[in-house]
Parts: structure tokens; C-alpha cells; sequence
């Protein structure tokens, strides 16, 4: 696994070693040990999701404010282009976002620590989104920043508007959010 410290230090992009020849590939998706000596920190997932989006849907920028999720992203069909938001009021990187390509194509992970919001954008007619989580869901604690934030200004690879959940429509500015005190 080759691991890409990106520019907010705590998110990391993961590339896995591929294996191909004329039978089709193999990768390791996971490894514990490597994951954590990668990311410096002890982790353990507790659940497992899978999206299913089509082209245009935008789902986010969510977390939850009690019970924050580090989150392991990957896409197995299709593109996204995903991205995490800094919500540590303490972090020198607060407020800042990054954001990468996912796709089956180039098996590219990333890593969203707890702490910050998530967002992707379906770039491909459809796409298959895989994520473990460090928590468990907990809807009571779901926050949402609204998606095209004037603050965050983020540069979402789009023609348009998106397409949006009746929640996500309801997202919030950074500057009204609840975001993390203490981490």
C-alpha cells in the first residue's frame, strides 16, 4: 500500500499494490497493521456501508456531531470525487477541505478521520461507494453543511446543480454548524 499524506496532514490517500496479468487482478483492499502504522493511530471499524448513486447525485457534506466516524472510503464501480472537510475548531486546518477521485479504475481509498464532514459527487452514469466506519450510525447526531458553502467554497467537478437529498438540501452553513470542540 502506497499512502499520500494530503494537504490537511490527518487525511491520507491510499493506494493499494495491484496485481494484474491476463486473468484480471488482485489487491489487498485492507490490512490492519499496515492501515494503522500508515495513519498512526489505532482504529477499529464497526460497520460497513455501500451506496449506490447515479450521475449528478451529490451526497453530503455529513458527520455527526456525538459519536464522529473516521471513515475508510473506496468506490468498486463508477467515479466519485470525494471530500473531506476539517471540523476541528482547534486544528490549524479547520475549515479547510480536500478532495480526490475515487474510482474503480485506479482502487484509490481514502481515509476521513473523525472530525470531519464527507461529502462525493457521482461523476460517472453510476457509482458503487463502499465505506467502514470507526462508529456507529446515529441519526440523532447527523449534521449536515450545506454542499455549496460560500465559505468553503469547494470546487465540485459539476455542470449544474446537483442532485440532492431532501436533508442534504437542508445542510447548514459552517458558519451556523455545530462542529468539534474537543478533537
Amino acid at each position: 500500500m502506497i499512502a499520500t499524506q494530503l494537504d490537511i496532514p490527518d487525511v491520507f490517500l491510499i493506494q493499494p499494490k495491484v496485481f494484474g496479468d491476463a486473468r484480471g487482478f488482485f489487491f489487498e483492499s485492507f490490512n490492519l497493521r499496515e492501515f494503522q502504522h500508515v495513519i498512526g493511530e489505532y482504529v477499529s471499524f464497526v460497520q460497513a456501508n455501500h451506496s449506490r448513486s447515479a450521475r449528478q447525485v451529490l451526497r453530503g457534506l455529513h458527520y455527526q456531531i456525538r459519536q464522529p466516524q473516521g471513515k475508510l472510503v473506496r468506490v468498486v464501480a463508477g467515479e466519485v470525487y470525494d471530500v473531506a472537510v476539517d471540523l476541528r475548531r482547534k486544528s490549524p486546518t479547520f475549515g479547510h477541505w480536500v478532495g480526490e477521485i475515487l474510482s474503480a479504475e485506479n482502487k484509490r481509498q481514502l481515509w476521513v478521520p473523525a472530525g470531519f464532514a464527507h461529502g462525493f459527487v457521482v461523476l460517472s452514469e453510476y457509482a458503487d461507494f463502499l465505506y467502514q466506519t470507526t462508529d456507529y450510525w446515529a441519526p440523532q447526531h447527523e449534521r449536515c453543511i450545506l454542499w455549496k458553502d460560500p465559505v468553503l467554497s469547494i470546487d465540485w467537478p459539476i455542470d449544474g446543480e446537483p442532485i440532492l437529498s431532501e436533508k442534504d438540501m437542508q445542510g447548514l452553513s459552517l458558519k451556523a454548524a455545530e462542529v468539534y470542540e474537543a478533537l
